[in-house]
């Protein structure tokens, strides 16, 4: 069973545009024991993610990707000179994963504006109060919504 996930970005840090050139790219920098272990203990290759723009106006979702590699060590979190780096992590206990995904679909922008509107997204972590979590699941029902908010007729599977 497929399951459905929204990861944030800030479209000045890494843009689904950026994500579709490069066709891959590692998640990295994540320094939130919750969306790490979501990361490293529930998302599975083929899982579908809302790729979310964060810190924009309005904040929206961008596109559909994919996870296309299970979780691995976060090499930035060893890397003195990254701005992710983490003096505690170490090759035997690395502390920070990150996985893999690709560009599946680029949708027109849904506003976080027009999600809250819908009475049938209640529910959806996104759109609680205080929610700040970068990686977050999306229940299939609320993925199935927001697809057809986009007219997307058919969604990837």
């Amino acid at each position: 069973m497929v399951n459905h996930w929204l990861m944030k970005s800030e479209p000045d840090v890494y843009p689904w545009k950026q994500l579709v050139k490069e066709g891959t790219t590692h998640w990295d920098g994540v320094r939130n024991y919750q969306a790490r272990n979501i990361m490293r203990d529930k998302m599975e290759i083929d899982d579908l993610v809302f790729f979310y723009h964060s810190n924009c106006k309005p904040p929206h979702i961008a596109g559909i990707a994919k996870v296309s590699k299970k979780a691995y060590p976060d090499f930035t979190a060893q890397d003195p000179k990254s701005k992710y780096f983490d003096p505690k992590a170490s090759p035997e206990n690395p502390r920070w994963m990150m996985v893999d995904i690709e560009p599946i679909l680029e949708i027109d922008p849904i506003g976080l504006p027009e999600l809250k509107e819908n009475p049938a997204l209640e529910g959806m972590p996104l759109l609680q109060r205080g929610q700040r979590l970068s990686v977050q699941p999306v229940s299939t029902k609320h993925f199935s919504i927001v697809c057809k908010m986009a007219g997307i007729k058919n969604p990837p599977k």
